[in-house]
């Protein structure tokens, strides 16, 4: 079902059935490497978060890069790294096109045409067709807009699809992502015209926690909707914190938060104090040089399950 109101959602949730909990955090990551890492004019016009006039380090957004992979694998994930494409600079940023579900490569649909030949990427379609023995529901030719884990956040232990409603998905690819990723409950809401992902301003942690800005929503009753699904275990993010990519934290494991240096250096002692007291291990890794292109942590980890 997908829900287009805080009422009909509230409603869905008394309504949705109790089964086994799938596991709330990925096995694996996949990263793409920022070979040639630079900004491009027309890739992202609708993301306020990309530094235009900054310079670009190429060599030291591959060395942030790897010292990314490398933190996700001291926190005991495989970490599979394809090289970068010169002609994609944005594909470091996998996550906006690729999601899985266990068994399940769903390849989205980019609202930019610089961005869109990330999903023909055969590197990637053959890593998870030949190796990992995944089937693949591909949405980049299906006529929808649908990034992905970029407006969609996923309660993988619920199966609950949040999906923020702006440029980079339609109603007709929040279904399809809905189906393809075998939700059992959407709830679809409209963000604030300045926001381009719900990643930005929203996270879920390990299905127990719910990370919000909520001035970045629409319709001031959905931030407290969603509030109520996870009661005393919701971080309100001032804004602040969510303008140095707080809300694009991932929960790596159930008990490890991953988010930027920058990230982590904004938060308020009292979200340390709340994301601790959750029984969360905050890790900071520093990835200012690939930040200028308005993404962060979160956007650069598609995540395996």
């Amino acid at each position: 079902m997908i829900a287009t109101s805080p009422e009909a959602f509230g409603e869905a949730l008394t309504r949705l059935p109790l089964s086994a909990e799938p596991p709330p955090t990925m096995r694996s990551a996949l990263l793409v490497s920022p070979r040639q890492f630079r900004l491009i004019p027309g890739s992202s016009p609708d993301n306020r978060y990309v530094q235009w006039d900054a310079s670009v380090d190429t060599e030291r957004a591959l060395a942030q890069h790897r010292a990314l992979a490398e933190t996700l694998g001291r926190l005991g994930l495989v970490v599979h790294l394809i090289p970068g494409h010169p002609e994609l600079p944005d594909g470091v940023f996998p996550n906006n096109v690729f999601a899985t579900i266990p068994g399940r490569l769903v390849v989205g649909s980019m609202r930019h045409p610089v961005r869109q030949g990330e999903s023909d990427r055969e590197e990637i379609r053959a890593l998870f067709r030949d190796e990992l023995g995944y089937e693949l529901r591909d949405l980049s030719r299906s006529g929808v807009v649908a990034e992905m884990t970029g407006p969609l956040v996923i309660d993988r232990a619920r199966g609950i699809g949040y999906c923020g409603m702006t440029e980079r998905v339609d109603e007709a690819g929040c279904e399809a992502m809905h189906h393809a990723l075998a939700l059992r409950l959407t709830f679809r809401f409209d963000l604030h015209p300045g926001e381009y992902h719900t990643n930005v301003v929203m996270a879920i942690l390990a299905g127990r926690v719910a990370v919000l800005h909520a001035p970045s929503f629409m319709d001031p009753r959905v931030p407290e909707e969603i509030a109520r699904v996870y009661p005393g275990r919701t971080l309100l993010l001032e804004e602040e914190e969510k303008l140095a990519f707080a809300g694009n934290c991932i929960s790596v494991t159930p008990r490890d938060v991953l988010m930027s240096a920058t990230a982590r250096g904004a938060l308020r002692p009292s979200s340390v104090a709340f994301l601790e007291r959750e029984g969360f291990r905050i890790h900071a890794v520093e990835v200012s040089e690939l930040e200028k292109a308005g993404g962060s942590v979160r956007c650069m980890v598609a995540e395996i399950f």
